[in-house]
């Protein structure tokens, strides 16, 4: 059975029209290079391109934008771009920002926020124990959390990629797209099927810590390890107390794929050696799927390459096998 749902096609539209004048329009190119090798069309989605590096500006400036005029401040717990288009938002919007982060977020997310005028606060070796500050913030300072995937406001704003999408290849069957916390394919997976039920959705994480695929596998949320993965901006859990991304990965999504790190690093490479463009490793797990043989492409399929914000000596260490 479908759980429910906290959004409509309305709430996608209406999002689209919100961020509209923040963001910048996806971009479908076709791909030469695997479209020739699998002898299928294979497009790519540009999603890099936003000011902040990733897809995250979507969901966040969607967040921000409603907020009550006495907003205090906002606070998140983030792997980094999450954390950096939160940062954004909130100075458009001339709201404080403090961005609470684990030890394991690249040096180079971090002072990406710190440039954008947001605080960071580390804490821990995990989201979950980041966490912790940033409920103190809210629960002592009176700031807003705005989470990086498991709210509704956020999900509408990330699902505006579908609507592009669809808009631009109608025809589409197939899209693959990155799966961490699960508000990225949860909102394109919705706007997707909402308008076109039969679209195969393809969720594509990493090996080393994939904390939503092995939540299901459990039958529920559950804790998982965060280890370093070049993939890093796909780390990090699902939260115990999970209430939308869980049920709509679980009944939206049609397959799931993990990748290990030369895997990853493959998808980097073909991205900038043959596609001419820089990814990082969650912004790569795509091209690194459909490269490893994992997923096979439909007649018309949609890579989403969702972020540029790479760590390219964490990059090095995995192509030396110092990371192994």
């Amino acid at each position: 059975m479908t759980a429910a749902t906290p959004l409509e096609l309305a709430d996608f539209r209406a999002a689209r029209k919100r961020i509209a004048p923040y963001i910048q329009p996806l971009r479908i190119t076709p791909s030469v290079s695997l479209s020739q090798r699998f002898e299928r069309e294979i497009l790519l989605a540009h999603e890099y391109l936003q000011t902040t590096g990733a897809f995250k500006l979507r969901g966040a400036m969607n967040t921000v934008l409603q907020l009550p005029p006495e907003t205090t401040g906002v606070t998140a717990v983030s792997t980094g771009n999450h954390g950096r288009a939160l940062a954004w938002s909130a100075r458009q919007a001339g709201v404080p920002c403090i961005i609470c982060m684990s030890e394991l977020v690249p040096r180079n997310k971090l002072d990406g926020i710190r440039a954008l005028g947001a605080e960071t606060r580390i804490v821990g070796r995990s989201q979950d124990e980041a966490e912790i500050e940033a409920k103190r913030l809210v629960a002592e300072e009176g700031f807003t959390m705005v989470p990086p995937f498991d709210h509704p406001q956020v999900i509408a704003g990330q699902g505006t990629l579908g609507l592009e999408m669809l808009e631009q290849v109608p025809d589409v069957d197939t899209v693959l797209v990155q799966l961490s916390g699960g508000g990225l394919i949860s909102g394109i997976a919705l706007a997707l099927k909402l308008q076109k039920p039969e679209v195969r959705m393809v969720g594509i994480s990493m090996q080393r810590g994939a904390a939503m695929i092995e939540s299901l596998a459990a039958g529920q949320p559950i804790e998982v390890e965060e280890l370093p993965t070049l993939a890093d901006s796909l780390g990090g859990g699902i939260g115990l107390d999970n209430r939308w991304t869980f049920a709509l990965v679980r009944d939206r999504v049609d397959e799931l794929v993990t990748l290990n790190e030369h895997e990853i690093a493959e998808g980097i490479r073909h991205a900038y050696f043959t596609e001419q463009v820089v990814l990082e490793g969650g912004g790569a797990v795509g091209l690194g799927a459909l490269l490893a043989g994992k997923v096979e492409p439909g007649n018309k399929t949609i890579v989403l390459l969702s972020g540029r914000n790479i760590d390219m000596h964490k990059h090095l260490r995995i192509l030396n096998g110092e990371d192994e």
